[in-house]
């Protein structure tokens, strides 16, 4: 069984991967196409409900919600992907610092990490907006930096322990240099946990950039957010409740999604869980189907036999 086939065997895998592709589709669509101009008012259509003409409804200055919601799956996008590439460099090059340098090297780097990590991921990417201003690269780097330095701190121990394993001394005594041993050994028999740590980078990021553009601090006026649009549409709530519940819900939705993916990757990469899949498998017969309360036990036609 493939890694993407037990990631989709698992309910929250097929939930992750659907939503997240919806995503990408709707990010490449609002390209070349959204139902309205995002960003073009209309005073005489404000606070329109859900129509055909506007599905979403309209906000407080005539703009189409849908449009302005499906032009913000680009800032999304792009946010989650930058964020995380940052993050997985920043995370793995402290990793590596971290476990191939000198003694005090790794100790003054584990230091540093513990007191990095103490910072909140969104108070930092607060912190360098209000120093730098407010851009949607400005965000995307505070926020891959802020989580690179978790990254860094959680697989710390796991690079640490195969850092010690046989192979990799093995290797070191065949010549192998430190950057072979992170290229061929480290960064690859830690790949699950990177990888798990990815996702929740990604769902950091988005609920990090939603939650700046909410402060004010987020991708600027000429970018659409979902976080600018909740900002704006919160104030009407209370008159206006429907309108609200469009971005708060697609903000959750993804946020949702990319942290079940990093469970459902970290499921299927478990060697406990894919040895227990592959077992089964192999011990099902086709047409078979399972006991319940059973693992391994298959029964072909009847049942109850002793």
């Amino acid at each position: 069984m493939t890694a993407f086939r037990r990631i989709v065997a698992r309910p929250t895998g097929v939930f992750a991967v659907v939503v997240l592709g919806l995503l990408v589709v709707l990010a490449v669509v609002s390209l070349f196409w959204t139902p309205d101009n995002p960003f073009r008012t209309d005073p005489f259509h404000q606070w329109e409900p859900p129509s055909g003409a506007h599905w979403f409804g309209t906000d407080g200055v005539g703009r189409d919600i849908a449009s302005y919601l499906l032009a913000g799956t680009r800032t999304t996008v792009i946010v989650a992907v930058g964020s995380g590439v940052i993050a997985s460099v920043v995370g793995i090059v402290l990793t590596a610092i971290g476990a191939l340098t000198a003694r005090w090297v790794r100790e003054g780097m584990a230091v540093l990490l513990d007191i990095l990590v103490a910072f909140p991921t969104l108070l930092t990417a607060m912190l360098l907006t209000a120093i730098f201003g407010g851009s949607l690269g400005v965000v995307i780097v505070s926020v891959g930096l802020a989580f690179g330095v978790t990254i860094a701190r959680v697989a710390r121990g796991e690079i640490r322990r195969i850092a010690r394993s046989d192979y990799v001394v093995a290797a070191k005594a065949s010549g192998v240099g430190p950057w072979g041993v992170l290229v061929r050994h480290l960064v690859p028999n830690a790949a699950p946990l990177f990888t798990v740590q990815l996702s929740l980078a990604m769902a950091t990021a988005v609920l990090a950039e939603a939650g700046l553009s909410y402060l004010g601090y987020g991708a600027g006026s000429g970018t659409a957010s979902w976080g600018s649009l909740l900002s704006d549409l919160q104030t009407y709530i209370g008159v206006h409740p429907w309108s609200a519940t469009w971005p708060g819900a697609a903000i959750a939705l993804v946020v949702a999604a990319l942290s079940l993916l990093g469970d459902a990757i970290r499921d299927a990469s478990d060697p406990r869980l894919t040895t227990g899949d592959a077992a089964r498998d192999a011990d099902r017969a086709p047409g078979t189907e399972p006991v319940p309360g059973t693992d391994s036990a298959r029964v072909t036609g009847t049942e109850g036999i002793a």
